[in-house]
């Protein structure tokens, strides 16, 4: 079923043709990954196809019955509404229901004046509130607040946040509350334009699956790769103001479009050869009609209609096999020496907070590691700590010997916006105009372009320049925070090429996975203020982040399962106690058996059987002792699987499984238990 179509769309803005003569039809249910670079006509065509924009040309089909989201770039709402209450209304027609329902409610409980209504009236108020049940059940009322939750715990969205005006949040804020809202809004179709801008990883991955598993259509702009390759289906590739489409999620559009290409050269070379021959033929023909006596006009009948063939033959245009890249190359600087950054037992926090917590890390000449955590975590501050601008509470943070530092942060330029660009590359490149200019074309930073004010130019522009400035120095140690922020995926492969011949050492603070994956040998993640080390890709590093994580939590969910236990059995025999003051057990020895849990569960049953004899004469003894037993076994089976998670412990696979069987034979002791409480208790 096709909910969205498009007949020949073209747009312009002024004497820029952005769009031209674009078909494209999108089905239900399709997961749309949409690139190209920068200004290349991504959102215009999104806009057009959702009817947010008008097109100069051609035409639009949307399905009558299908709903679409957006997020818009400046949203209003009332002053007062705070993050939550955006998300909130996500639901405003469940809401209406609601307050419509309440009113039914009131008016009904209210007996005097419900009774004053005819019957008839009567009959339609009921009648009326029935609607509105069906209709609050149909719109999954009862899950709303389930619903929201799903969505602020996926993407992370801290309770401060929620409660803060709308109005006061940052850009970014912004934009994760939005993509919050239109996630719970259920719509038909999703458009999201850089959806995992401001998001961390974990809050990444969950989007990645809700929208694998969304029940709608998903455009999706996005310059994300590791992202696309998640989530898309199918390419859209838009540049030039043309549509070309792919099937397959990023890293098979690549393929794919490298396979055309070579193609399309092929075909190019062969119809070129073929003209070049007939031009050949046709400047033979006249030579040979000119050189007869008298000139035969049939030669030059027979070129004149070979030339017409040559004009109608419909030309293969050359393939572009590059676009316009940056030239980025690093000036070979001095070696530091062996140990560039050594931080030892660091403590960091702001008033109560503490961010991190008796930190280690080290980084040696040529080694390349990421920083990651979750927003918040503390990397930024880390950064700051390793660069001087921050002190930290306790420990120590020492560079090491001939260390030359560059630094792109998130902000990439700093100081007077009305600069030109060419004044403030060479406030740093100690060069000639003509020099810079040379330098910055590599940089995509064209003609006229080198004038533009700083304050004028985009994140990405920002972005290059700050780039151009830092390959200019001596650099030995590069820190790199967020580099690949507002570059499209040509500029961002294009840095990555460059990083890659780069002799010296990198720290980079990176979300983008694609480009982590592809640079880094080694991860240091921030986790609940703990700085852990792991070797290896992004990839092989979260994998081991992930095994350890898995059997942190087991363990903390043992612990947590023999205090609920135990605490269980001490609640028991308090009560006995406190019910037989001059109990026939001893207090003391029974309280002291509750706090050794490292007995089993059966030597803590045998023990509290030996509790006042009265309380359990009514309990059938044969089943008693049957429970017990099989409380033994299960918990003995527990502890087999917790043998072999022990061995398979580089084995995530075999981890999983034990876990889901240890979860669910734990989940039945829990039960067992309620029963053998139960069986104790009767009288």
């Amino acid at each position: 079923m096709i909910v969205l179509a498009a007949n020949s769309l073209s747009k312009s803005f002024g004497a820029t043709m952005v769009i031209t003569e674009i078909t494209c039809e999108v089905n239900r249910m399709s997961r749309i990954g949409i690139v190209g670079p920068n200004g290349a006509g991504k959102s215009t065509l999104c806009n057009l196809l959702l009817g947010l924009d008008s097109p100069d040309s051609g035409t639009v089909f949307r399905a009558k019955d299908a709903t679409f989201a957006y997020l818009p770039q400046q949203p209003v709402y009332p002053l007062e509404w705070t993050g939550r209450h955006v998300i909130e209304s996500a639901f405003a027609k469940v809401q209406e229901i609601e307050i419509s329902i309440q009113a039914c409610q009131e008016l009904m409980s209210n007996i005097d004046e419900y009774q004053k209504l005819s019957t008839e009236e009567q009959e339609k108020v009921l009648f009326r509130y029935q609607q509105l049940q069906d209709s609050f059940e149909q719109l999954d009322g009862y899950m709303v607040e389930a619903r929201i939750q799903k969505v602020v715990d996926g993407l992370r969205l801290s309770s401060s946040l929620l409660e803060t005006p709308f109005s006061l949040l940052s850009g970014g804020e912004k934009t994760k509350i939005g993509l919050a809202k239109m996630l719970c809004e259920k719509s038909d179709v999703l458009l999201l334009d850089e959806p995992t801008n401001h998001l961390d990883v974990e809050s990444m991955e969950w989007l990645e699956q809700f929208l694998r598993e969304y029940p709608g259509t998903i455009l999706l702009i996005s310059h994300d790769r590791y992202f696309l390759d998640a989530v898309a289906k199918s390419i859209w590739e838009v540049d030039s103001g043309e549509l070309q489409t792919y099937q397959g999620n990023y890293s098979q559009y690549v393929q794919e479009k490298e396979e055309r290409l070579l193609r399309q050269f092929a075909d190019y070379q062969e119809q070129q050869k073929k003209i070049k021959k007939m031009k050949e033929a046709i400047k033979r023909l006249r030579e040979w009609g000119n050189q007869a006596n008298p000139p035969n006009d049939s030669f030059h009948r027979r070129a004149k209609s070979m030339e017409k063939a040559l004009e109608r033959m419909e030309k293969i245009e050359r393939p572009r096999l590059e676009a316009d890249k940056m030239d980025l190359f690093f000036r070979r600087a001095d070696r530091s020496g062996q140990d560039v950054i050594r931080i030892n037992d660091v403590t960091k926090s702001f008033g109560n907070v503490c961010l991190l917590q008796e930190a280690d890390f080290t980084l040696r000449y040529g080694e390349r590691k990421a920083l990651l955590g979750s927003n918040g975590s503390g990397k930024s501050t880390l950064l700051k700590m390793i660069l001087g601008e921050l002190e930290p509470d306790a420990g120590t943070i020492a560079l090491g010997s001939q260390v030359k530092i560059g630094y792109l942060s998130q902000q990439a330029l700093e100081g007077d916006p009305n600069r030109r660009v060419i004044d403030a590359f060479r406030e740093i490149a100690i060069v000639t105009e003509a020099q810079a200019r040379h330098i910055l074309a590599g940089f995509l930073f064209y003609g006229e372009q080198v004038f533009k004010k700083v304050g004028q130019l985009s994140g990405g522009e920002r972005m290059r320049l700050r780039l151009a400035q830092l390959m200019q120095q001596d650099i030995n140690l590069f820190i790199l925070d967020e580099p690949t922020n507002h570059l499209d995926i040509e500029a961002r492969e294009t840095v990555e090429a460059a990083l890659l011949h780069y002799q010296g050492s990198l720290l980079v603070v990176s979300h983008d996975r694609y480009f982590l994956q592809k640079m880094v040998g080694g991860v240091y993640w921030i986790d609940n203020q703990r700085l852990i080390h792991y070797e290896g890709t992004y990839e092989e590093a979260r994998e081991k982040r992930r095994k350890h994580q898995f059997v942190h939590n087991h363990t903390i969910g043992v612990d947590k399962q023999k205090d609920r236990i135990v605490k269980g059995i001490q609640d028991k025999t308090q009560s006995h106690t406190d019910r037989e003051q001059k109990g026939r057990c001893d207090q003391t020895e029974t309280v002291d058996f509750v706090l050794q849990t490292n007995q089993t569960v059966n030597e803590k049953l045998v023990q509290c059987n030996s509790l006042p004899k009265e309380k359990v004469s009514k309990v059938n003894a044969y089943k008693l002792q049957q429970l017990e037993a099989e409380i033994a076994r299960k918990e003995e089976q527990c502890m087999e699987w917790q043998r072999e998670m022990e061995q398979a412990k580089d084995d995530y696979v075999q981890l999983v499984h034990y876990q889901n069987q240890l979860e669910a034979q734990e989940q039945e002791i829990k039960q067992l238990y309620e029963t053998w409480y139960a069986m104790q208790g009767e009288e």
